[in-house]
């Protein structure tokens, strides 16, 4: 594994262990809707996959790393972030899912639902 990739993991991880402990600590945000994104809290935005054979998730933002995952055409998936990453078809933004296992998805085939992502 290289260097690189380790960083990503671990920051991963500590962005999840990050969302359990807020989760925790603040029950109350559970019931809580999309449509006011205070930046005090975490939370997930929420995307529909545009993709018309559906989407590769990859354990980096680029088209050239692993699979790790697939979402179907419509679903409706978790984005924990944004980053920039290889382009896809002019879009460089790549989006962290967090349905499942923790996965990367280019923007250009993720509509937003509400707010644009906060960046990673």
């Amino acid at each position: 594994m290289s260097l690189r990739t380790a960083f990503i993991r671990l920051g991963i991880a500590v962005a999840g262990g990050a969302l359990a402990v807020g989760a925790a600590a603040s029950p109350a945000l559970a019931g809580d809707d999309w449509g006011d994104h205070d930046s005090s809290h975490p939370r997930y935005y929420k995307g529909r996959i545009s993709a018309p054979g559906g989407l590769n998730l990859r354990d980096k933002p680029t088209r050239s790393s692993s699979v790790i995952g697939f979402a179907e055409y419509g679903e409706v998936v978790s984005i924990f972030c944004k980053t920039p990453g290889q382009s896809v078809q002019g879009n460089p933004l790549w989006y962290l899912l967090a349905d499942g296992t923790w996965a990367w998805g280019a923007a250009r085939y993720i509509d937003n639902i509400g707010a644009s992502p906060r960046w990673c």
